[in-house]
């Protein structure tokens, strides 16, 4: 087993989507993940992350990551593919249940993160089961449906009918391939020029009436929103089997699991666990995050605000 950590803000809620991201890429590519936040020092609050194998499991991912392909995957039945934005579509077997209810356009299509060339569909299980050799993660949990599935699907970015989440993860990695290698001590402060994204980490996003004007107003103006894809894509990845809990649509509630009391990390499912705020047995800490409507309400959303629940121990 190794074992590596990395600064985490706990104010920030993509970046501790992206911890857990970085748990689930671990689980699948190494096996024995294990993980925990670790907040002794105030001053340098840490994830701390462990996987079977004598490589730093952050950097594991981090190469998965730089030399990942980004497709996505459909039902020949659904009649939907994402050629449109350059994005390769490849379908699932006819034997294999599509993972939601079909969806209404390409933009919520599976994402698949894969080194396989072939993708073939015997590897289907390698998203869920840790494996020698597993090449390939899926991202899908912005097709849930809470009326359906109960569970919200954290959908920040706008329009069910616009850009398509496969395309999103591939401009994020595509911004960044070159220097994921570099990143491993602080791979959640990356940052990039980025026009559009998941969403997920508030340091892009803004609202126009509180700052007065909006950036699309003034083309001709070299005006840049930056980014951080790193945190954009693993937060995606952390999604896949663990929310925040659904207050509205303007407000989310998430918890941490700190690290044993002797320093002892936990498996994915505690993490997964305590995303959704319960009160678990172990040391924890809860967070209120409150969005807003950046453009036309009903569309995309962005977090405004983030504040600790005061009743932590």
């Amino acid at each position: 087993m190794a074992e590596a950590s990395i600064p985490v803000d706990l104010l920030n809620p993509g970046q501790v989507f992206a911890c857990l991201g970085f748990l689930e890429a671990a689980e699948i590519l190494s096996g024995n993940a294990r993980g925990g936040f670790d907040w002794s020092n105030e001053a340098d609050t840490r994830f701390r992350l462990s996987a079977t194998g004598d490589a730093n499991p952050f950097e594991t991912v981090l190469l998965f990551l730089r030399d990942a392909n980004v497709t996505s995957r459909s039902a020949r039945e659904l009649g939907l593919d994402t050629s449109k934005w350059s994005v390769e579509t490849r379908q699932y077997s006819s034997d294999e249940p599509f993972p939601f209810l079909p969806p209404g356009s390409p933009a919520t299509l599976t994402a698949v993160l894969s080194t396989d060339a072939s993708d073939e569909a015997d590897n289907r299980n390698a998203v869920r089961t840790a494996s020698a050799g597993a090449t390939r993660i899926e991202i899908s949990h912005w097709g849930d449906d809470r009326r359906v599935a109960g569970r919200d699907n954290v959908k920040f970015w706008a329009g069910a009918g616009g850009y398509p989440g496969a395309a999103l993860a591939r401009d994020s990695l595509n911004l960044v391939r070159d220097r994921l290698a570099e990143s491993i001590d602080d791979p959640l402060n990356v940052s990039a020029e980025q026009s559009s994204s998941f969403r997920l980490d508030w340091r892009r996003d803004y609202i126009p009436l509180d700052i007065g004007f909006s950036l699309n107003a003034h083309s001709g103006k070299r005006f840049n929103t930056v980014g951080y894809p790193v945190v954009e894509i693993l937060a995606a990845i952390g999604l896949s089997n663990s929310r925040p809990e659904f207050h509205d649509k303007l407000t989310y509630r998430y918890g941490v699991l700190g690290t044993g009391r002797d320093g002892a990390l936990f498996e994915p499912f505690f993490l997964r666990a305590s995303l959704g705020a319960p009160e678990l047995p172990f040391l924890q800490r809860t967070f209120c995050m409150n969005l807003g409507w950046p453009g036309k309400e009903g569309q995309a959303r962005c977090i405004t605000n983030v504040y600790e629940e005061t009743n932590n121990d």
